[in-house]
């Protein structure tokens, strides 16, 4: 059986939900925004006094929200102030909504 090793190429959105289903993938990341938006922003420190985890591993679980694009964070020395990135919450929120219907 000959294989076809042409990439697939995927519907941008399609990327994208695959994208934020990843980063959705850990009960604590689930938490975290939930409790971001229930915030208008919060430090890390704030996290690390509401989950009973390690500081480094609320830091990497922010990590990969932010690189998901599912959280922005703003740089205010020596801490970095974190949010719900709104335009692409509501993009993801979307994306969703269509998965399912």
């Amino acid at each position: 059986m000959k294989r076809n090793i042409e990439p697939i190429a995927y519907h941008q959105d399609t990327e994208s939900l695959a994208k934020f289903a990843k980063a959705l993938g850990h009960p604590t990341r689930i938490a975290i925004l939930k409790h971001l938006e229930n915030q208008s922003c919060c430090f890390t420190g704030d996290l690390v006094a509401v989950f009973p985890l390690a500081q480094s591993t609320i830091s990497q679980h922010l990590k990969e929200l932010k690189n998901a694009g599912l959280i922005q964070g703003e740089l205010k020395p020596p801490k970095i102030k974190y949010c719900i990135h709104q335009e692409n919450w509501q993009i993801a929120k979307s994306l969703f909504q269509q998965f399912f219907d």
